[in-house]
């Protein structure tokens, strides 16, 4: 193509084709907007990789919150996960400060955790519609579209916890319940509960990727498989490690978790990375990438929930979900990380 002005007519390049799983474009409707799936049995329909506020107002500022929001939502995302314990409330007030300023509440799948507030505690009954109260309060809404109960919190009855539950979704507070940090059993005695009328956890949110296992597989698997639920994990980067982000000790670490990988980078994930760079390279993605859609060709899970540090790395994570792993691509990966 040629452009006529001052001087000689100069001809531009033209560009070259754009691998499948590249960033998606700015320019009208994400690609990432004709992409969802559905959320197990809540009838929610969801991008397949969510966005998560752990970050928002303890490693990022409101700002760049904000700027990661935008992207994640202009690349066709459309669920944010949060919880009331992300930095003691801010998290959740960023993200509402943001859904009323952009005024995207109907747009977006929100989900949120409660049970680990300081100020409401727990999954007793009056503290539960404290905790949701105050979560909507901050989050300047109506209504949360998915409630995950924290399980690791003080939990005096499972029973009265999906009753008050049943509460809230009655009024119209929350849509639909997940769970997170259960184990097997109570899983089994909470679907149990639910055939005597109460409601039911249709997602399990279970911190789980490549290097971590163990969190999922055996009894939890079997019966999240068995009962049908979606698997959103947590953690699906394990601290920036799968990407690629502290590869020596002298590399800068934002949590305790994050430290203790960096202070034992052992052979297993040293070995890891290094078959989710040579993947990466294949199919030209960022090993971010790589990570999530290892994930993603689990068949339980659904969609992860992935944190964000900055604008740039909404556009590595999300390519994941575009990128398509081979079979000798999985068995590279698996091989290398046993």
């Amino acid at each position: 193509m040629k452009i006529f002005g001052i001087g000689q007519p100069q001809t531009m390049p033209l560009a070259a084709p754009t691998h499948p799983s590249s960033p998606i474009p700015v320019q009208g409707p994400g690609v990432g907007s004709g992409i969802r799936v559905d959320l197990g049995e809540t009838g929610l329909r969801v991008f397949p990789l969510m966005l998560g506020g752990s970050e928002f107002g303890w490693n990022v500022d409101i700002d760049t919150s904000h700027e990661i929001l935008d992207t994640y939502i202009e690349r066709g995302g459309n669920a944010i996960h949060t919880a009331d314990s992300f930095t003691g409330g801010r998290s959740e007030h960023i993200i509402g400060q943001w859904l009323h300023a952009r005024n995207l509440r109907d747009e977006v799948v929100l989900a949120t955790r409660v049970g680990g507030h300081p100020d409401n505690p727990g999954l007793g009954p009056v503290n539960l519609i404290r905790a949701v109260e105050a979560s909507l309060t901050r989050l300047r809404t109506d209504r949360i579209d998915l409630l995950y109960l924290d399980g690791t919190s003080d939990v005096p009855s499972l029973e009265s916890a999906l009753a008050t539950a049943d509460w809230l979704i009655e009024n119209g507070k929350v849509r639909a319940l997940a769970a997170f940090g259960f184990t097997a059993e109570q899983l089994v005695e909470a679907r149990i509960l639910s055939s005597a009328g109460l409601p039911r956890f249709t997602v399990l949110d279970v911190p789980y990727n490549v290097l971590r296992r163990r969190d999922l597989d055996g009894d939890l698997r079997l019966v999240a498989g068995a009962q049908g639920m979606a698997v959103t994990p947590s953690h699906p980067l394990e601290h920036g490690f799968l990407a690629g982000a502290r590869r020596s000790r002298e590399a800068p670490v934002t949590s305790v978790r994050a430290a203790q990988l960096a202070g034992s980078l052992t052979k297993r994930g040293s070995r890891t990375l290094r078959a989710l760079d040579a993947v990466a390279a294949e199919i030209g993605v960022p090993v971010s990438a790589v990570a999530v859609a290892w994930l993603l060709a689990q068949r339980i899970v659904t969609a992860p929930i992935a944190n964000a540090y900055a604008p740039s790395h909404v556009d590595e994570v999300m390519q994941g979900v575009g990128a398509r792993l081979t079979r000798g691509h999985l068995a590279e990966i698996a091989r290398a990380s046993e």
